[in-house]
């Protein structure tokens, strides 16, 4: 069993993917050889959430403020750090700067990478960061993780190819310290927009929302609302209303606040349009049913439009595992030689 740290944890989509054991849409996620020992959530409303459905309660401090010593040793750090606002320092060579006060939690993955120096590390993020300052922060960001003393690989994976009926592209970027000298190999697709010899169709919206006579009145828009976008904007911002028969958009962290002039996608359904419901929104993100949602319903769309979709990190993660696991036989060779000698 390797061991987790997780940072900026949410409400757990990462570590979910990672540990397995779990059903979506009739397919079983089998479990993996990872147990999370320590998470940090600086919300504590979404750290309950957290807590509700794995047996650890999160650190709710601000990782800046928690030192190196008060985390465990560990095998793998993982971490979905936030969008964050890079700048280029212009000095020789070229360092990142940053703008804000969040974009320093980046560096905190670095910290605790050279700290304590665990086999490997996945580092999730948006496709944005690979434009930001005219594509150069991303060079300087792989950089610093491989100045930590780890073989650094990245991908953008779409969660779509990989059985998540939605479109969310995201940057993975995969670490292994280089005395494991083993190379890691990105997921292949397993979904596909049409049907091929290589695998299944994209899973479609209308797969994880409710019937119509299932879903409650305020989850609706009022027919003012309505005639208002129609006269601000004549139609659906960036036709944001789904087509069912796709995978939705991708769904953010303020689907509470969603509005019929805003980019966030709504449902159209015989004419009415509405909001999606916290449970409909956990599906899109391939949680499964027995996931437990508390608190506010704001609380529940903030973590689960911030959540790494679980069944695209089993993907991630069962590969990871494979590598590890041939670094780990190869060591215990190496140890019973050593011994015959």
């Amino acid at each position: 069993m390797f061991t987790v740290v997780s940072l900026f944890s949410g409400c757990g989509g990462g570590d979910l993917g990672l540990h397995g054991d779990f059903e979506f849409l009739g397919n079983y996620y089998s479990k993996l050889p990872f147990k999370t020992i320590y998470a940090n959530e600086i919300d504590p409303k979404v750290a309950e959430i957290f807590s509700e459905n794995f047996n650890i309660i999160p650190d709710v401090r601000d990782i800046r403020d928690v030192p190196e010593d008060d985390i465990p040793k560990h095998d793998v750090l993982v971490g979905g750090f936030p969008c964050v606002s890079f700048s280029i320092v212009a000095q020789n060579p070229k360092r990142l700067g940053i703008k804000n006060e969040t974009g320093r939690l980046f560096f905190e993955m670095v910290r605790i990478l050279r700290a304590k120096q665990p086999l490997a590390f996945i580092a999730e993020n948006v496709k944005g960061i690979l434009s930001a300052n005219k594509g150069e922060a991303f060079p300087l960001i792989l950089k610093e993780f491989e100045d930590c003393g780890y073989e650094v690989k990245y991908s953008v994976l779409n969660a779509a190819d990989y059985g998540v009926p939605q479109n969310r592209h995201r940057v993975f970027i995969v670490g292994l310290r280089k005395d494991v000298k083993l190379s890691y190999n990105f997921p292949e697709p397993t979904h596909f927009e049409e049907e091929s010899l290589f695998g299944q169709p994209h899973v479609p919206l209308k797969k994880v929302i409710f019937d119509e006579n299932e879903v409650e009145e305020k989850y609706y828009f009022s027919q003012r609302a309505v005639e208002g976008m129609l006269r601000a904007k004549k139609e659906m911002n960036k036709g944001r209303a789904q087509d069912i028969n796709k995978p939705c958009n991708t769904v953010g962290a303020h689907l509470a606040k969603v509005s019929l002039n805003s980019t966030d996608p709504v449902l159209n359904i015989n004419g009415r349009y509405r909001r999606f419901t916290p449970r409909e929104v956990a599906r899109i993100q391939s949680f499964p049913e027995s996931f437990k949602l508390i608190n506010s319903e704001g609380t529940q769309y903030k973590a689960l439009g911030n959540a790494i979709p679980p069944v695209l990190m089993w993907h991630v993660a069962k590969n990871l595992s494979h590598t590890l696991s041939s670094y780990v036989k190869r060591m215990t060779e190496t140890e019973e030689r050593e011994l015959v000698k």
